[in-house]
């Protein structure tokens, strides 16, 4: 593939407009004229190194797929609203609880980054409350019971920092077995009387919180 002078001006001329890097638009010429040259000189696309990023010549470049994609939970009857964040992690033929996730043990409640919970309303959660504001949530599973934990340390990457003493509030809850089989580790909210339930489903378990508003 060959390029004459004005061809590669105008190769220039467009990577010098527009380098996209990390959602921004920057100009570098050098960059430009080191692209240019190099398309020029191969008949194959290629891949050019840049203090940028590493960009592909004649291609199309694609984001990396996530094999736990990020899921939103929601809840909102104004003026509350209740938001959880988290990876939501897939069956794919394994045992999950017991297994792949033992009892017991810390886990961050999705994958990925620890799954991260919103409330703008005061909750109680067992014989406790939890203020307005924005956690790290938390699970233990067990056969038949779970520990939730609030945390205050936001913007954690699975429990591998976690700190017992950011803790805000702790309760446990039952877990139970269900008929269908849940693919996908799923959250959900679901209406209650003076509040809601959110409720943790995934494999063939099942986890209901309830919340309740406090006025």
């Amino acid at each position: 593939m060959c390029f004459s002078e004005s061809g590669r001006k105008v190769i220039l001329s467009v990577l010098c407009s527009v380098i996209l890097s990390n959602g921004m638009v920057v100009c570098n010429q050098a960059i430009g004229q080191n692209i240019a040259q190099h398309v020029s000189q191969n008949s194959e696309p290629q891949i050019i190194d840049t203090d940028l990023n590493r960009i592909q010549v004649d291609s199309v470049i694609t984001p990396v797929q996530r094999a736990s994609p990020i899921a939103i939970a929601t809840y909102k009857k104004s003026p509350i609203y209740i938001k959880v964040t988290y990876g939501q992690p897939m069956k794919r033929g394994r045992e999950i609880f017991g297994k792949l996730e033992p009892y017991g043990q810390l886990w961050r409640t999705g994958s990925n980054e620890a799954t991260e919970i919103t409330t703008t309303q005061d909750l109680q959660i067992g014989n406790k409350i939890l203020k307005a504001g924005t956690y790290t949530l938390f699970t233990v599973p067990d056969k038949d019971k779970w520990k939730i934990i609030f945390n205050s340390e936001l913007g954690q990457w699975g429990a591998y920092t976690y700190d017992p003493s950011k803790d805000v509030l702790t309760t446990e809850v039952s877990s139970s077995n269900v008929d269908h089989l849940y693919e996908a580790f799923f959250i959900a909210f679901s209406q209650a009387q003076n509040g809601v339930e959110m409720i943790l489903t995934w494999d063939k378990t099942k986890v209901v919180i309830p919340m309740t508003f406090v006025n």
